[in-house]
């Protein structure tokens, strides 16, 4: 091991920080190269691709020797591929705000800084913007591990001609934000419905008395605790209280530190396969056919698909015992096997549509 003196350590590393700026700036103008290849075969839109960023994320990780973490590596090749992705095509994305929701936090996690976020107030909006071209793609919660499935994107799944195009994890942690500085003063809390079913323990025992009040995201919860002040707090990420000036009076209070949610990244693309792929479908069965929903998932069975994910949701206006059924499962849609099964499925089913096809999330 060569053995360096400080002044030695230094120059090496701003030798070391010329070469990487170099190459960033090589990588860059590679970039704007790629854009003009693809305008001139008639690609006129975004060049986002995720199963190529998911390829590429995968790659810098497996490369990893240390010190960093893989997830650091993940992290800093991220930002670069959206500044790159920024001189090609600039992308906008709609997600629940306000500003400091763990959905923005999602945006910046799969996406990279060098996007447009641009905060809606529910997640109907967030469809609606990318349907009309608004928002180049949208990031919509789908389920937590402690709070369950999130039942308006799932509804929205059901109608919309979008696809999925990519997924995020995300771990959460809530915090307990005021004005105040004694929690014994708080009398009403602000939360997202989720939120709150995630930190019920600790409220329980912590602030038993305190009125609860559900909000349509805990970034407008922050809002309304710097608004009304005195005996209000929210629950909220960090950067929603470095945001609104607000106190910190708990930290971490979910009642499972290992908290985290599942984000879909929905756009008007297909991806193609990666090799690292997940399936999204949602069926329905014929109603008054014994075993219906058997004979439904029979052919991901035979063809040993693994089902990740099967969650049911009553169909809006329809007779309560009918449900549609959302099946996610590891392979592509495009994958010999799958499209076998799928094909099966499809023809036993009274409602078919595949949601998407799209890369595993890499960290």
């Amino acid at each position: 091991m060569t053995v360096r003196t400080l002044p030695q350590a230094r120059t090496e590393i701003d030798a070391l920080d010329r070469q990487i700026q170099e190459l960033i700036s090589q990588r860059a103008r590679i970039a704007q190269e790629v854009a003009h290849i693809k305008q001139r075969q008639g690609d006129t839109g975004d060049h986002y691709r995720p199963s190529r960023e998911a390829e590429v994320l995968r790659a810098a990780m497996a490369r990893n020797t240390g010190p960093l973490t893989d997830e650091v590596v993940a992290k800093l090749m991220r930002e670069i591929m959206s500044a790159c992705l920024s001189l090609e095509s600039p992308l906008t994305i709609a997600y629940l705000g306000p500003e400091g929701t763990y959905t923005q936090a999602a945006v910046l996690k799969h996406f990279g800084e060098a996007v447009t976020a641009r905060p809606v107030t529910a997640i109907d909006e967030i469809f609606r913007d990318v349907e009309s071209g608004a928002a180049d793609y949208g990031v919509v919660p789908v389920e937590n591990s402690i709070g369950g499935v999130v039942s308006n994107t799932l509804d929205a799944l059901v109608h919309t001609k979008l696809r999925i195009c990519g997924e995020v994890t995300l771990p959460v942690h809530h915090h307990l934000l005021s004005v105040e500085t004694d929690p014994s003063k708080v009398s009403k809390v602000y939360a997202h419905a989720q939120s709150f079913a995630q930190c019920r323990k600790w409220l329980d025992a912590r602030l038993p008395k305190a009125e609860r009040e559900a909000l349509a995201s805990n970034g407008a919860a922050a809002q309304l605790a710097k608004q009304e002040g005195a005996g209000v707090a929210a629950i909220a990420s960090l950067q929603a209280g470095k945001l609104n000036g607000l106190n910190i009076l708990a930290s971490n209070i979910e009642d499972d530190p290992s908290n985290t949610t599942r984000f879909l990244i929905i756009g008007k693309q297909d991806p193609t396969p990666t090799g690292h792929d997940v399936t999204a479908v949602v069926l329905s069965a014929h109603r008054n056919q014994p075993g219906a929903l058997f004979t439904l998932l029979q052919p991901f069975a035979d063809a040993k698909l693994d089902l990740t994910r099967i969650e049911s949701r009553p169909m809006k206006g329809a007779p309560v015992q009918d449900y549609f059924f959302f099946v996610d499962f590891i392979g592509h849609a495009n994958d010999e096997p799958v499209r076998k099964a799928l094909d099966l499925v499809r023809a036993n089913a009274a409602f078919f549509k595949i949601l998407g096809s799209y890369p595993q999330a890499v960290t």
